[in-house]
C-alpha cells in the first residue's frame, strides 16, 4: 500500500514537471495565456471590490456574457461523450486513444463553467451556503442544485476515467475494465443531463416566455454536439502538428460525421423555434421579434444572430457537401460552426430573454471592457489548463513517459518529423 502511494505520486510529480518543459513554442503559448489570465483576474479583483456595477448588466438584464459562456461550455464538455459513444458501444479503434483528448477538453471545459459561474456571482464569498450540511442546497426542489451536482459530478467521472487511464497506461498494465467502464456509460448519460438541466434552468422560469418551450432541451444538445465535436477536430489537428502523435485522417472524419449530422438537426430545430415564434403573433413574441427584427427602435442584437444564422447555415452546406472530407474545408465549417453556435446559444438565447421585461421595458445590454476581459482571463485559464492536460498526457500515451523510464530524463519536447508509431490499444 505504502510502495504504491509512493508510485502514484511519484507519477504525479512526473507529470507536473513534463508541464513545465518545452520548446520556445509552448513557452510563447504559455506565456501569453498567462498574461490573459492575469488580466482577467486583475478585471475580476476590480469587480469584486465594486460590485457588478463594472459589468454591463442591470437590474432588468441579470444574466450576460458570463452566462453566455457558461451555457456554451457545458454544451462543449457534454460533447465529450460523441467520442466516448463510438469508441465503447461501436468499438471504433481510430478514435480508442484519442476519447482521452475528449474527456480532457470536457474537464476543461467544466473547469471554466465552474469559473463563469463564481465570477457572475455578486457575493462569492456566499457560496459555502450550497455546501450541504453546512448550507442549504435545497435539493431537488431548486433546479440550481441540479445543475451545481451534474457539473460537480460530471467534472469527477471524466477526472477519474482519464486519470486511471494514463496512470495505467504509465504503468504499462491494461486497465480493469470494472474499474472504468461502469463509469464510463455514467458519464455517457451524465454529459445528456448536464445539459439537460441547464436548459431546464431556462425553461423553469415562467415569466420569461421566450425560454419556455419544450424544444430548448433538444436544441441545447443539438447545438452542443456540433460545437464540441467541431472544437476536438480543430484540437486534434493542432496535437498532430506540434507533438506528431498519430492521429488519422479517418478519425477526423468519423467526427465529422457526427457534427454533419448535429447541425443539421440544429438547424431544423432553429426553424421549429422561429416557425412557433413569429406563427402565433402573441404578444409572448416580442423576444423573438427583438433579437431577429428589432423592437421599437432598439436592435442591438439584430447583426448577432444574424451573423450566427449566416455561419451556422454555410456550416451546414459546407459539411452536407463531399468537399468537407478535405480538411482545410473541414476546418472552415467547425470554425463557423463553433462561432455561431456561440452566439446563437449566448447573445442570442440569454440576452433576449430579459427584453423585453414583464413590464414591457426595452433595457438594452452590451458587455463592458471589465466583463470582456474577464471572459479573455477565463478562456485562457481553460486553454492553459487543457494545454498542460495535454503536455502531460501525449507523453504518456506516446510511451515517452513511462515508469519503465523513471530513472532517465524527462523527455525531450524537441519533436523531430518523424511521426511517432501508433500506440498499442489497452
Amino acid at each position: 500500500m505504502i510502495q504504491a502511494s509512493r508510485d502514484y505520486l511519484t507519477f504525479l510529480w512526473r507529470c507536473v514537471r513534463i508541464a513545465f518543459v518545452g520548446d520556445w513554442r509552448y513557452y510563447t503559448w504559455m506565456g501569453v495565456l498567462t498574461a490573459f489570465c492575469l488580466l482577467g483576474l486583475n478585471a475580476y479583483c476590480k469587480q469584486l471590490v465594486e460590485g457588478l456595477i463594472v459589468t454591463g448588466m442591470s437590474d432588468e438584464v441579470s444574466w450576460g456574457v458570463y452566462i453566455a459562456n457558461f451555457t456554451f461550455l457545458v454544451g462543449v464538455a457534454a460533447a465529450a461523450v460523441m467520442m466516448v459513444i463510438p469508441v465503447y458501444i461501436y468499438d471504433n479503434e481510430e478514435l480508442h486513444d484519442l476519447v482521452i483528448f475528449g474527456e480532457l477538453l470536457a474537464v476543461a471545459a467544466i473547469l471554466m463553467c465552474l469559473a463563469f459561474v463564481t465570477v457572475d456571482l455578486g457575493r462569492p464569498d456566499r457560496f459555502w451556503h450550497l455546501i450541504p450540511g453546512i448550507g442549504q442546497l435545497n435539493f431537488p426542489a431548486s433546479m440550481l442544485s441540479w445543475d451545481v451536482i451534474v457539473l460537480n459530478g460530471y467534472l469527477l467521472l471524466n477526472v477519474h476515467i482519464c486519470g486511471y487511464l494514463l496512470y495505467c497506461r504509465y504503468n504499462d498494465r491494461k486497465p480493469g475494465k470494472w474499474f472504468y467502464i461502469p463509469f464510463v456509460f455514467t458519464a455517457i448519460i451524465w454529459a445528456i443531463s448536464i445539459h439537460t438541466v441547464t436548459a431546464f434552468l431556462y425553461v423553469g422560469l415562467g415569466g420569461r416566455p421566450f425560454w419556455n418551450a419544450s424544444i430548448v432541451g433538444p436544441r441545447f444538445l443539438a447545438s452542443a454536439f456540433t460545437a464540441g465535436p467541431a472544437i476536438i477536430i480543430l484540437a486534434l489537428q493542432i496535437i498532430r502538428r506540434v507533438t506528431h502523435y498519430h492521429i488519422t485522417d479517418k478519425a477526423l472524419l468519423t467526427l465529422r460525421s457526427i457534427v454533419q449530422v448535429s447541425m443539421i438537426i440544429n438547424v431544423f430545430l432553429l426553424v421549429c423555434e422561429v416557425f412557433k415564434e413569429f406563427y402565433s403573433g402573441t404578444l409572448h413574441g416580442a423576444s423573438a421579434k427583438y433579437l431577429f427584427f428589432g423592437l421599437h427602435g432598439h436592435h442591438a442584437l439584430v447583426p448577432w444572430i444574424w451573423t450566427a444564422i449566416t455561419f451556422n447555415l454555410i456550416a451546414m452546406v459546407i459539411l452536407s457537401l463531399p468537399v468537407s472530407r478535405s480538411l482545410k474545408y473541414l476546418n472552415v465549417a467547425c470554425v463557423l460552426s463553433i462561432v455561431g453556435i456561440w452566439i446563437e446559444k449566448g447573445m442570442g438565447l440569454v440576452i433576449p430573454g430579459f427584453i423585453p421585461t414583464p413590464l414591457g421595458a426595452l433595457v438594452e445590454y452590451t458587455p463592458s471592457l471589465n466583463e470582456t476581459l474577464v471572459c479573455l482571463g477565463i478562456w485562457a485559464f481553460g486553454l492553459l489548463c487543457y494545454t498542460i492536460f495535454l503536455r502531460m498526457s501525449v507523453p504518456i500515451l506516446q510511451g515517452k513517459l513511462s515508469k519503465a523510464n523513471e530513472n532517465l530524463p524527462e523527455p525531450d519536447t524537441e519533436e523531430d518529423d518523424t511521426p511517432e508509431p501508433v500506440p498499442a490499444p489497452h
